[in-house]
């Protein structure tokens, strides 16, 4: 029995459940419920605070989990990423009030407040920086107005709350975090059901990123047609009964495919159909 951790809330727990739904495997239904088991694919799913994944994780009480790579890198717990999955994108940077110029080389023995000392504490040590780290559960942004801090670090995604706040960026990027899959570290012993998971999550991934383009297009464009869309390992290609005429169908990505519509209608392909792609193995 594979077990896996899922959180329990949040932008994280909404994405795990669907991509999991999406790979074949099912969910609970009351959010109350903190076991469920799939006896169908060999799984048992485990709904906890997100914060607390890695630990669990970390110490093989639970063979993977579903994390940010935030929370994993602050949790400092033994284990690895093993599959980024692409939701629950967010970006750590650092605030400091408007009209300041902050840099992260001045960071030194200022005070910084931010929900996660050991990402921000390991990018500046990297840099030789050393700040007095406040540590702080949320609302971090208005640490600096009530005189606990002079500069924070803090998830930022429009930065209107930041603007709000009388706050300005500076520096660069601290982390680029999304949701992700974590196994314990070297940890290579694992249940069978677990390889499952992996290749099914692959296949949700790039279900998401591709679809499915088919187009016919006469002879004397073919061959142009195919150097628009080679696909993954070239494209498929079938005569129609209309003499001169052939049906192709390729995958391509899914951010690209409008573009790719319009070139293929220009060059005098026609019957163009892009498709969603439900599940995939590669």
């Amino acid at each position: 029995m594979l077990r896996v951790a899922v959180p329990n809330k949040g932008s994280l727990s909404e994405g795990a459940a669907a991509i999991l739904r999406e790979a074949g495997y099912s969910q609970r239904t009351d959010s109350k419920q903190l076991v469920h088991l799939d006896s169908d694919t060999g799984v048992e799913f485990f709904y906890l605070r997100p914060r607390d994944i890695a630990t669990y994780v970390g110490e093989g009480t639970l063979d993977v989990g579903f994390t940010g790579r935030d929370l994993l890198i602050d949790s400092g717990a033994a284990a690895e990423e093993v599959l980024g999955l692409g939701f629950a994108r967010s970006r750590f940077r650092f605030a400091a009030p408007t009209g300041t110029d902050y840099t992260e080389e001045s960071l030194d023995g200022v005070r910084l407040a931010t929900s996660y000392p050991r990402v921000v504490g390991q990018y500046l040590a990297r840099r030789g920086v050393t700040p007095r780290l406040i540590e702080l559960e949320g609302a971090v942004e208005s640490s600096i107005r009530l005189g606990i801090a002079d500069v924070i670090a803090d998830v930022v995604e429009t930065g209107t709350t930041l603007r709000q706040a009388g706050l300005q960026l500076f520096g660069e990027p601290i982390l680029q975090s999304e949701a992700i899959l974590i196994k314990h570290t070297g940890r290579d012993a694992m249940p069978t059901a677990y390889d499952t998971l992996v290749r099914r999550l692959n296949g949700v991934l790039i279900a998401r990123t591709y679809v499915m383009l088919d187009y016919d297009v006469d002879n004397d464009h073919l061959d142009e047609a195919c150097k628009i869309t080679p696909g993954l390992e070239g494209p498929t290609i079938s005569p129609l009964a209309r003499d001169g005429w052939y049906a192709v169908r390729a995958m391509v990505k899914r951010a690209e495919a409008q573009q790719l519509m319009d070139q293929l209608w220009d060059l005098g392909a026609r019957a163009i159909l892009a498709t969603d792609i439900a599940a995939s193995r590669l």
